[in-house]
């Protein structure tokens, strides 16, 4: 098993969102396989803090003065204005500079830095986002750029991966880019079973403005139908015959093919084709394979058929995925 020790950076204000959805989805992903753990503690320049919301939140550990090279870093973003609780600490940037000096001194090449939301303000004012095209919460887009002058602030993200660093938009979209890490890290398939988890089947990837192939119509709540969708994704490749999908579903393949149409928006047929292309394209970017052993071990008969099914759902070759 490999083990990926993960830092969950608590600033003074936490957005508990922003450490509660992400955090959540990789406590899934722990659950689901066994071959990846991420080792998850929560640091911090403060032993306690209130959250956005009023909570006080203790026992936070301390910033450790090393990280091992393959860590990854999740900084937290901020509120304004938390809640008021009662305990006294309210509103304060205590902490924060330590913070920046924390990241700038451990984060090296190897390390995955991770902001959700505002906690991209962290990584810029340390230099971590220097010429990294980036982005934030649509309301502080103006203030990443003038923390991080070089740095391409992108708007209209969910979430932006550059390298090793990674950064997300506000509360919510801290979910899609740990999901989009998760199938990164370990597959596709254990991110849309988290995802189906977590009720947010319906998610796009951070710069393509369509909807990923692997979390596509899943934006529904019928079990039998997420069995269904949870055996294709495993293995698309393989010869998923009606019959044997009806059995998984427990019912007749008649009333499968409408509670699919009715449910997803597509038919059997397409949602299988539209993983098997997800899938070959996986292996043009990441194999030197050609285009005859991709369509076989994407599931399909032949590179014809392949290239049929492709120019269905992509406007551009599949040699424009190849890696030069």
């Amino acid at each position: 098993m490999r083990r990926i020790p993960t830092y969950v950076v608590l600033p003074a204000r936490t957005l508990l969102l922003d450490v509660a959805g992400p955090i959540e989805a990789l406590r899934y992903a722990n659950q689901m396989q066994r071959d990846v753990v991420f080792d998850v503690r929560y640091v911090g320049a403060l032993a306690e803090l209130t959250t956005s919301i009023g909570l006080l939140v203790s026992g936070i550990g301390s910033l450790p003065p090393e990280i091992e090279p393959d860590a990854m870093i999740v900084v937290s973003g901020h509120a304004d204005m938390p809640m008021d609780a009662g305990n006294g600490l309210g509103a304060t940037d205590e902490g924060d500079a330590e913070i920046v000096a924390w990241l700038r001194r451990v984060v090296r090449p190897g390390v995955k830095l991770v902001t959700i939301c505002t906690g991209a303000l962290f990584a810029a004012r340390a230099g971590l986002l220097d010429g990294v095209t980036c982005t934030t919460h649509f309301t502080d887009c103006h203030v990443l750029s003038a923390a991080a002058p070089t740095a391409r602030v992108l708007e209209n993200r969910l979430y932006v991966q550059d390298g090793e660093r990674y950064s997300s938009a506000g509360i919510t979209a801290g979910i899609d880019l740990m999901l989009h890490i998760i199938a990164q890290t370990i597959s596709p398939a254990t991110a849309a079973a988290v995802a189906r988890q977590l009720v947010v089947y319906m998610r796009r990837a951070g710069t393509d403005p369509q909807l990923s192939p692997w979390l596509e119509g899943r934006n529904h709540v019928h079990p039998a139908i997420h069995r269904v969708q949870d055996a294709i994704s495993a293995d698309p490749a393989q010869d998923w015959p009606l019959e044997r999908l009806a059995s998984i579903a427990i019912a007749s393949p008649r009333h499968l093919s409408r509670l699919f149409n009715d449910h997803t928006g597509m038919s059997l047929p397409d949602y299988l084709n539209r993983l098997r292309v997800a899938l070959a394209q996986q292996l043009l970017v990441e194999t030197r394979l050609d285009i005859e052993r991709v369509a076989e071990r994407a599931g399909f008969g032949s590179g014809r058929q392949l290239r049929r099914a492709w120019s269905r759902v992509n406007e551009e070759p599949p040699s424009v995925f190849r890696r030069g």
